[in-house]
């Protein structure tokens, strides 16, 4: 009988327990590295100046609000 037929063989897909298998990806796609996006920054701080300019007016009466809430918590 020769070494094939005496022994099972092993599946090399399936790694044994007890060693460290490291998975290769076969891909046709690039490899990704990371990287800033500046455009989605821009368009983020857009929305957020937007909505604070839009709330400014609101102000005052969160301020009126909140002295009114000091106040009650006093008496």
């Amino acid at each position: 009988m020769s070494e094939d037929e005496s022994e099972p063989s092993e599946d090399k897909s399936e790694p044994s327990e007890d060693s460290a298998v490291v998975e290769v990806l076969r891909t046709v796609t690039p490899g990704y590295s990371s990287h800033g996006d500046v455009e989605m920054d821009v368009i983020g701080w857009s929305i957020f100046l937007g909505l604070v300019i839009l709330l400014m007016p609101f102000l005052p009466l969160l301020i009126v609000v909140w002295l009114i809430s000091k106040g009650l918590e006093k008496l």
